[in-house]
């Protein structure tokens, strides 16, 4: 499985609609209805918030497969 870092990675390709446009944390964390400071917070720890994930995959139905596993 993969590691928050590489799950943030993931999400981040996935929303790069524009090569000259960055994707931010902040932008990760709005997807997932997480509060900005909270995500911070979870990347330090490198806690995966599974939740929030898995209720975004469900609800854009995109593969919880490719983001948490290779």
């Amino acid at each position: 499985m993969k590691s928050f870092q590489e799950i943030i990675a993931t999400f981040k390709v996935e929303l790069k609609t524009d090569k000259k446009k960055k994707v931010f944390d902040k932008d990760i964390a709005s997807l997932l209805n997480i509060e900005p400071s909270r995500f911070a917070t979870l990347k330090k720890r490198d806690s995966t918030p599974f939740v929030e994930i898995l209720e975004y995959c469900h609800k854009e139905k995109i593969c919880a497969d490719k983001i948490f596993f290779d």
